[in-house]
């Protein structure tokens, strides 16, 4: 009986991006949350700081997988299930580099900041519009899709562009007021807003009909589903942002519109949002109690429960509602207890080798429950 633990770099995925994802999204959530919490801004800065160095090791370790095992590391993206998860990488520069704008500014200054986050940001949106393009290309014309096949991790490679929207609003305030330069950033952000969101409607249509007409999987894909709360979060993000830095780029009538549009567009979101944290909680602690094992899919539990706090944060500021500020702060204690939880278990699975064994080649098939009576 072969006992061999997986090599380090034997079968290391793009999925484990999803770590810097939910690690770097704390410290945003964090530094945007509208309610005042002593020390909080310090924590924040202290898990940008794990972030970046995350990022760092695991592009270091990356780059060794391809030059150890070129072979393993170009199967990922023949295999249906891990190479949408391609997008993880685009999403976790850009996080980063949020993360530096927020708060790496009372650390490495405003300067250094803003550099790296340009570096950051261009890196990240390019990369994540090759992913929002291949990917699906690959599904359209390569890739074996069952009529059970849809799930959470279809939306990896579109939401980068979303994600990168977000991070672009955050870059306009430091951008030079002469020229088109913000104006340009502002309506290109918008763009990649609506390629995305676009894009994750229709997938998350495909999920929810293949919820209705199959059931889940029963397995450690099931905590994918939360990541259909990452492009409706994200995109009340862009758009609260977007709106608030309206004014810097285009004349009065286009920024009042824009912050209007912030709340008429984010609100109703917002709702359909917090029914769907409903409904992925119920299905997630059914698959615990059936004895779900841990994978590296548990970080589908952070990063989207981060867009919905700094979603939810951007409505409190628009709004002025104390009613939405206690929202994010009640979901970042959420993000908080599980980011802690998810990342205990990744450290120590890690450890022990089993999360870096070989992705399923197999389809991963849904099933309801047997009929009562």
């Amino acid at each position: 009986m072969n006992t061999q633990r997986p090599s380090l770099l034997g079968y290391l995925g793009p999925n484990w991006f999803a770590s810097v994802m939910g690690t770097g999204i704390v410290a945003t959530a964090g530094a945007s949350l509208p309610v005042h919490v002593p020390g909080l801004r310090g924590f924040a800065l202290v898990v940008w700081v794990i972030s970046a160095v995350l990022l760092i090791l695991l592009i270091l370790a990356m780059l060794g997988h391809w030059v150890r095992n070129p072979v393993v590391a170009r199967s990922h993206v023949r295999n249906p299930q891990m190479a949408h998860f391609y997008g993880a990488a685009p999403m976790a520069l850009l996080t980063v580099a949020s993360g530096a704008l927020l708060v790496g500014t009372d650390l490495i200054g405003v300067d250094a900041a803003v550099g790296l986050a340009w570096v950051l940001w261009t890196a990240g949106t390019l990369s994540g519009l090759f992913t929002a393009m291949s990917i699906p290309y690959l599904m359209f014309t390569q890739y074996r899709v069952e009529p059970d096949a849809a799930f959470g991790g279809w939306l990896m490679p579109v939401v980068p562009p979303m994600v990168a929207a977000a991070t672009g609003g955050l870059l306009i305030p430091h951008m030079s007021e002469g020229g088109s330069g913000r104006a340009t950033m502002l309506y290109g952000c918008y763009a990649m807003f609506g390629l995305s969101l676009i894009a994750s409607l229709i997938i998350i249509t495909m999920v929810w009909s293949r919820l209705a007409h199959f059931g889940t999987s029963g397995t450690a894909r099931v905590p994918t589903l939360w990541i259909v709360l990452g492009p409706l979060g994200q995109s009340i993000t862009v758009a609260g942002l977007l709106g608030s830095d309206a004014a810097l780029a285009v004349d009065a009538p286009l920024a009042d519109g824009m912050r209007i549009f912030a709340v008429l567009y984010g609100v109703p979101v917002w709702g359909f949002a917090v029914l769907w944290i409903a409904l992925a909680t119920a299905l997630t602690v059914r698959t615990i109690r059936r004895g779900m094992p841990f994978a590296l899919t548990w970080w589908s539990l952070t990063f989207p429960v981060g867009t919905f706090v700094t979603g939810t944060s951007q409505l409190a500021f628009h709004t002025g509602l104390p009613a939405f500020a206690g929202a994010a702060a009640v979901a970042y204690v959420g993000l908080l207890s599980t980011w802690l939880l998810v990342a205990v278990r990744t450290v120590r699975g890690g450890l022990q080798g089993g999360l870096f064994a070989p992705p399923a080649a197999d389809p991963i098939r849904a099933r309801k429950d047997p009929p009562v009576g």
